[in-house]
């Protein structure tokens, strides 16, 4: 259930919605449509959109080795200890241990974090297609150990942007074919919030800083994402625009970023999120994660694309990519030649461990 205000929001009772809109949830027609009318009637709740612009003036977090983020006051020190999210991965963090948690290079994805305000416990995740939401936020929730379903959570929604075809009209949409032409974050944010609604936990949504909120255009009507990433600062809950640079999204980045990739031909990770760190020990555990010759193979051929070809192949939204997409790519094929073996990462099939160090950084294990 979701709430905003205080109160549980209804889209058939909310001066935001539109006609059309509450037409759609009445009757009741498909998932798809009753996620994109509550998220349109959402978008428009006066509360929400004064919360997306008091985001947007927020200044930015940005993080680097040693990791002292800019803009972030007095008493922040080189121990400032933090967890980093790449795509399709979540974590649960305790304040007693961390200071921030965050992700960043979001694009046409999603961060969605959740903090109990019971325990304070915080999760967060990177979600990048509508087929983890119900699984992910399984995962989310049931990591935070002692939670009921009368557990108030803060909810933040972050990133996606209007990726879609700019003469669509979202509210004629009525077929699957029609809604592909919704890009990738009107589906993804839409599956969000519907997931939200229909569970019987208590989600306080607090941000909504997505699609039009988050998008900004050039001179030519080209559109861009204002914000590629957030950070929570767990001791307060509260959620600011962040960017990590590279020595930052660690440990083990290639090979994190190699999973991603991977997931998608291991069936183990069918519909759910990456699994990435151990709350109770504040250490990264890299689960194992099968990828075939296959991959190394696909690596060589694409070794050969020029920068544009790259973007195009390989992002859902070219455009908009941050400048070092290409080379962290580039890296990514790189180790996969070089190891097409999934085992000689893994080694009899065990996790990589990260414990964290005395000025906040990680080592293996």
């Amino acid at each position: 259930m979701i709430f905003v205000n205080g109160a549980p929001f209804d889209a058939h009772s909310s001066s935001s919605s539109s006609s059309t809109s509450s037409q759609v949830i009445e009757l009741g027609t498909s998932a798809y449509e009753q996620g994109s009318a509550t998220l349109r009637a959402l978008m428009k709740d006066p509360a929400l959109v004064s919360a997306s612009n008091s985001f947007k003036d927020r200044p930015m977090r940005k993080f680097k080795i040693p990791v002292i983020p800019e803009e972030s006051g007095p008493g922040t020190s080189a121990k400032t200890k933090w967890v980093y999210l790449f795509q399709r991965e979540y974590a649960t963090v305790d304040p007693a241990l961390v200071d921030f948690v965050g992700t960043d290079e979001a694009t046409t994805c999603v961060g969605v974090a959740i903090t109990n305000r019971r325990n304070r416990l915080t999760s967060v995740a990177h979600m990048d297609s509508p087929d983890i939401v119900n699984m992910g936020l399984n995962q989310m929730l049931s990591s935070f150990t002692d939670c009921c379903s009368n557990d108030d959570l803060d909810v933040h929604i972050i990133g996606g942007f209007e990726d879609f075809l700019p003469n669509h009209d979202n509210e004629s949409s009525s077929s699957e074919s029609e809604a592909n032409l919704d890009g990738y974050s009107f589906p993804l944010c839409s599956t969000i919030v519907e997931t939200l609604k229909t569970r019987e936990e208590k989600f306080h949504l607090q941000t909504l800083c997505v699609l039009t909120h988050n998008t900004r255009r050039d001179f030519e009507g080209n559109a861009y994402p204002i914000f590629n990433g957030l950070v929570v600062e767990t001791s307060t809950g509260s959620v600011f625009p962040a960017s990590f640079d590279t020595t930052s999204r660690c440990p083990d980045e290639i090979v994190r970023r190699i999973r991603v990739t991977a997931s998608f031909e291991d069936h183990e990770w069918d519909h759910k999120l990456l699994e990435t760190y151990n709350t109770q020990t504040d250490r990264f555990v890299i689960a194992p994660c099968r990828w075939t010759p296959r991959q190394a193979v696909i690596a060589r051929s694409l070794t050969h694309l020029s920068e544009s070809e790259v973007l195009q192949i390989c992002s859902t939204s070219p455009a908009a990519e941050a400048p070092d997409f290409v080379e962290n790519e580039r890296r990514k094929w790189d180790y996969l030649i070089q190891h097409p073996d999934w085992r000689s990462t893994f080694p009899r099939e065990q996790p990589r461990v990260f414990e964290r160090t005395a000025d906040g950084g990680w080592k293996r294990c």
